[in-house]
């Protein structure tokens, strides 16, 4: 049988969206049909959302986008102020983008792997598959003990995602920053832009933070928790805080939902009609007809009072394919030049928005 390392050569390569002008290609697509309209449409709304100055940027991320090879996408996202917060699945944030600034790596698993008929021998050999890409068993449970690490050094309290995660970018802070070129987590913290993981333990940190409680626990001391509450106050802040909100939704689920809750959170908060999202963009391959969450469309949201109909795409694309092509047109039409950065996560240490 061959070894972990036969397996573990080729490194996933993020795409840099900085190096390509995608702005012609797109715009021919306006003069297509099917899904290549719709994208150009969705690209021109994110454009439109960075052009409105007044207008905070959400973006939500599900599914295993950072380990396929779009983290830099996110990365230049926050460093260019296309982006003012994130609601992320754990997976991405903690599992994927914090195990590589750990140093580790994402890497490509050859064809004969997608079927699943060698998932024993992955098995043996401490490798995870997700379908087509590799990680490092043993190096995935070192990050499970850094985020333990990280609780046990933490002040014994609850905490929203956001606090946390913030305490993780301080941690890469305090130790010579990432060991890769890129980093949400890090990026994010030094430039104030809050992450929120409504289900903050479906992922390593979940490891970590069981461990943490099992051992305070058996040594009869207090310990970290997770404030979920909380996280959705917090985001409901800044629905409150910011009239005009713009969605960019990659995938669907937890983080889709969460934010667009913050509409109806709102309005209960000041008991008066909270706007809408004025923008919103979804990007998926889920299908509407089974009623799910992460499938139904924004128009259907807007029934929900969530979402504004006049400026919203559905774009039923396979991620890797749609986001770098949105993105990188929004990108290259330079509209978030006009944009400085919103600081939100500082407006959270600031006295809470009442009615």
């Amino acid at each position: 049988m061959a070894n972990k390392k036969d397996y573990l050569k080729r490194a996933i390569q993020h795409i840099d969206i900085t190096k390509q002008n995608v702005v012609p290609l797109v715009d021919a697509m306006q003069h297509m049909a099917f899904s290549a309209r719709d994208l150009h449409r969705a690209a021109d709304i994110y454009d439109r959302m960075l052009r409105d100055t007044g207008c905070g940027v959400i973006l939500c991320l599900a599914g295993s986008l950072v380990s396929a090879g779009l983290k830099k996408v996110f990365v230049d996202m926050i460093r260019n102020n296309m982006v003012d917060a994130i609601v992320s699945t754990g997976a991405n944030i903690i599992d994927q983008d914090f195990f590589e600034a750990l140093g580790f790596k994402h890497y490509i698993a050859e064809d004969e792997f997608k079927s699943g008929t060698r998932d024993g021998e992955l098995r043996e050999l401490m490798i995870d598959r997700i379908y087509d890409t590799f990680i490092d068993e043993e190096e995935l449970r070192v990050c499970d003990e850094v985020t333990q690490k990280i609780f046990d050094e933490m002040e014994p309290r609850p905490y929203s995602s956001r606090e946390a995660l913030r305490e993780f970018g301080a941690y890469l802070e305090k130790n010579g920053g990432p060991k890769t070129a890129d980093s949400i987590i890090y990026e994010a913290y030094k430039r104030d832009v809050p992450i929120f993981v409504p289900a903050f333990s479906d992922c390593s940190a979940g490891f970590g933070i069981v461990a943490h409680q099992h051992a305070r626990i058996g040594q009869n001391r207090p310990y970290v928790s997770f404030d979920s509450g909380r996280d959705f106050y917090e985001l409901t802040q800044l629905k409150l805080k910011s009239k005009d909100t713009g969605l960019l939704m990659i995938g669907g689920g937890v983080p889709k939902n969460f934010a667009q809750d913050i509409v109806v959170a709102a309005e209960i908060l000041t008991e008066d009609d909270a706007p809408m999202h004025k923008y919103a963009v979804q990007v998926t391959v889920a299908d509407v007809r089974d009623g799910a969450l992460s499938s139904s469309t924004l128009k259907e949201a807007s029934s929900w009072g969530k979402v504004d109909t006049v400026y919203e795409q559905m774009v039923f694309s396979e991620a890797t394919l749609a986001v770098p092509l949105i993105v990188g047109y929004a990108y290259h039409k330079n509209g978030w030049k006009s944009r400085t950065g919103r600081k939100w996560a500082s407006l959270l240490e600031q006295p809470a928005a009442v009615a």
